[in-house]
């Protein structure tokens, strides 16, 4: 349970960096919701790495270019996962591309990027 605890508050970290990123990216700078979106999980995606090889799962002695080249694979299907759940909701939807993006990578944060850090890219 300690793992799962400190995958949580890693995927949080995360995502507040996702969220400001994303924020920043869509008031201040003026890109399209999407483009916004996808630079925030970009960088909220190398925060995530950072921790998870470090302190999650401490795995810094495993090859660190192996856990890279799943943890892109892994990532990429998060992004088209968040990316087009973020546009379905905020285009069809016409909730705010904030909400979206909390609704939708919260549910894929504990669902799918958990398991996929666990099971296949920070393995023991």
């Amino acid at each position: 349970m300690p793992t799962f605890l400190k995958a949580q508050a890693s995927s949080l970290t995360a995502t507040l960096v996702d969220y400001a990123i994303t924020w920043f990216c869509k008031s201040i700078l003026g890109f399209w919701y999407v483009a916004g979106s996808v630079t925030g999980t970009v960088v909220g995606g190398f925060v995530n790495f950072y921790m998870g090889r470090n302190w999650v799962f401490n795995s810094r002695d495993k090859d660190i270019k192996l856990q890279i080249l799943k943890y892109i694979l892994v990532w990429c299907g998060n992004l088209l996962i968040v990316t087009t759940g973020v546009y379905i909701l905020t285009h069809f939807f016409s909730i705010h591309y904030l909400l979206s993006k909390i609704l939708v990578s919260g549910l894929i944060g504990t669902v799918y990027n958990y398991v996929m850090q666990k099971q296949f890219i920070f393995t023991k």
